[in-house]
């Protein structure tokens, strides 16, 4: 399994921006799809974004399109969320994750189809 570190989640304001980076230890993180997932307070694990192994395949939850952007760097073996306009409501632990399964066609959203995560970051959104 890729161990992952995730970093750049803090306390902001409505309508700001932050950028989370996740660090993978090893470059079979290349070969795998990349989600990023949320944890808001009190709720189950949800999926956020997700990226093929290329990066040529992109998915996102219905309430973050067009406002959160996920990328990834194979070079440095890292990924990245970027997050404009967040809102109270995206206030949650933010983790990435590597998919379980090689997938070069499509990428993958369910929490039982990734199998290495981080520790998580914590975003919390102010009104």
């Amino acid at each position: 399994q890729v161990q992952l570190v995730e970093s750049g989640g803090r306390s902001v304001q409505d309508g700001d921006s932050l950028r989370l980076s996740c660090a993978a230890s090893d470059h079979s993180f290349s070969n795998l799809v990349m989600g990023w997932f949320r944890q808001p307070p009190g709720k189950e694990r949800e999926f956020v974004a997700a990226i093929s192994y290329r990066g040529g395949i992109t998915d996102y939850r219905d309430s973050v399109k067009g406002r959160f952007t996920i990328s990834r760097d194979n070079v440095k073996n890292m990924g990245f969320l970027q997050m404009n306009s967040l809102k109270p409501e995206d206030t949650a632990v933010y983790y990435c994750a590597t998919s379980k399964i090689h997938y070069t066609w499509k990428v993958v959203v369910r929490v039982d189809e990734y199998d290495s995560w981080g520790q998580g970051t914590q975003v919390t959104v102010s009104s």
